[in-house]
């Protein structure tokens, strides 16, 4: 009797990438997402080519390169000689996000430009991780002489004070003035593989929220959800997706799952008013 095997799901297939946080699999995990916006697409090709850069640039390299060596001629050759670079004049395309188009296109964000960069840097040995900036994506590089921060959408170095000045409109805007002020040291801490994947999809978030397109917003929800179980606000922003689409079967249950949760009283309110709408759409 012949076996049949039904291959996983793309979400099938995230859900066990990303289940648990040792030894968390960013560039995989990452290359799956575009398996939403490209079912075809093979994410061992991707992690395969990824692979094939490395291997360039290794071969390169002398035989007793310090750090400083190796991240000078890594820099070279992702920034110089790939041209790897900011996607300046559609910054907001969503193939920005999705790491198959990145590769070929040599364009991308911060932070899918960052993640490629890093399983680069960490193939040479280098101790470089990922930054949650405000606002920018960072990859920072721990050196014998000692920190080096780097805007991967350029390729720039970044010193203390470029970091203060762009550090600048955020602080203002949230506050953190004078007696509230903090050191730029805080914002330069490691990022960990899970919250800079939820960066990526929360990118992909705004796009879509942004143009209402539903179908793909839930999808990227529907990652998020499993990727970020305790956070139930994207649970609730499944659920008000999945009502503009105009399915209040599947709002409902994301939205009670919210409001079981929610600690804010006024989105409480607001929240619970909606979900009394949908039922009585459903009834």
């Amino acid at each position: 009797m012949a076996l049949s095997f039904q291959p996983p799901s793309p979400l099938e297939y995230f859900a066990a990438l990303i289940r648990d946080d040792e030894g968390f699999p960013l560039l995989e995990a990452t290359a799956a997402v575009a398996m939403d916006e490209y079912p075809d697409l093979d994410v061992q090709t991707v992690l395969g080519d990824v692979d094939q850069l490395l291997a360039r640039v290794r071969r390169r390299l002398p035989a007793d390169a310090g750090p400083l060596q190796r991240l000078r001629l890594l820099n070279q050759f992702f920034f110089h000689e790939l041209g790897f670079g900011g996607n300046v004049n559609h910054y907001y395309d969503p193939d920005n996000s999705y790491l198959n188009v990145v590769l070929r296109t040599r364009r991308g964000l911060p932070i899918t430009l960052g993640i490629l960069w890093l399983e680069l840097a960490q193939g040479l040995a280098l101790q470089a991780r990922g930054v949650n900036f405000p606002g920018h994506f960072m990859v920072k590089v721990n050196l014998p002489q000692g920190q080096v921060v780097i805007d991967p959408f350029t390729g720039q170095s970044l010193s203390r004070e470029d970091l203060s000045e762009r550090l600048e409109p955020y602080k203002r805007r949230n506050g953190l003035v004078d007696d509230f002020d903090v050191p730029v040291g805080l914002y330069l801490q490691s990022a960990p593989p899970r919250d800079i994947l939820a960066r990526v999809l929360r990118n992909l978030k705004e796009i879509h929220r942004s143009q209402e397109d539903w179908p793909r917003l839930i999808a990227v929800l529907d990652r998020l959800v499993l990727l970020l179980p305790d956070d139930w606000s994207e649970r609730r922003d499944r659920g008000l997706a999945w009502a503009e689409h105009g399915h209040p079967e599947h709002a409902v249950p994301d939205l009670e799952a919210y409001l079981a949760h929610a600690e804010d009283p006024l989105d409480a309110d607001a929240i619970g008013q909606r979900v009394r709408e949908l039922r009585r759409e459903l009834n």
